[in-house]
């Protein structure tokens, strides 16, 4: 349906064996203007923000304010800016405390499709499940959150093997039996942090090594969380 000003539209009417005119003019308010206007708007955005997400998907960051603009072919800066309030808006994307942008539902979820038998197999039925992001599952504080790689086995009884990466949260407090990297009288390690009454020790999860006693200085840098290792 089609809402045109009263007295205004175009009308055909028989006189005479000829049909008379008369001129159509469409209200601007029109909910159907609306309603197209609104899908331009939406379409703009979706395309805008998969730009931005293939760039975050390629590099593996987020990209500037600067870059944005390239990205999207915006020159003025505060059309970049009003872009980048919309889509916090709509937790596209998200701030950390220092202002910089990182990403919210911006990165792709992955997909659960069921369960696995890691003993006996049977029969494996895919089923949608869910979905689910890597990010949103393994990371808690993404501002205090950073990754390393691993060298070395000390932590191999832990699963933690040479080439992972773990994922470490640096505004966790540290307990005993975390696994936490430190700092210990100025050497880096990764080890079950242990403390007994007082003191505190640094145990490994690999019976070829010792475990290590801060002689003068211990600096937890934070607790490790996760661990991340790629097959093939």
């Amino acid at each position: 349906m089609i809402y045109i000003k009263s007295h205004t539209a175009e009308k055909m009417s028989r006189q005479e064996g000829h049909f008379q005119k008369f001129p159509l003019t469409v209200n601007k308010r029109s909910p159907i203007i609306t309603l197209m206007k609104d899908g331009i708007q939406k379409e703009k955005l979706k395309s805008r923000s998969d730009a931005i997400s293939g760039f975050y998907q390629k590099t593996g960051r987020m990209p500037s304010f600067s870059e944005i603009g390239e990205i999207l072919g915006l020159s003025s800066k505060n059309a970049v800016s009003k872009l980048v309030s919309r889509l916090e808006e709509i937790n596209v994307l998200e701030r950390d405390k220092t202002g910089r942008l990182i990403p919210g539902s911006i990165a792709y979820p992955v997909k659960i499709l069921g369960t696995v038998e890691a003993g006996f197999p049977s029969p494996a039925e895919e089923e949608l499940a869910d979905n689910i992001s890597l990010d949103d599952m393994l990371i808690q504080n993404r501002a205090a959150t950073f990754l390393l790689r691993v060298s070395g086995d000390s932590m191999s009884e832990a699963g933690i093997l040479p080439g992972d990466m773990v994922i470490v949260d640096r505004g966790q407090t540290p307990k005993s039996g975390d696994i936490v990297i430190a700092e210990v009288d100025g050497q880096w390690t990764m080890k079950y942090l242990k403390k007994r009454g007082e003191g505190v020790a640094l145990i490994p999860a690999n019976p070829k090594y010792k475990p290590i006693i801060p002689k003068n200085e211990l600096k937890v840098a934070g607790v490790v969380t996760a661990v991340v290792r790629k097959y093939g």
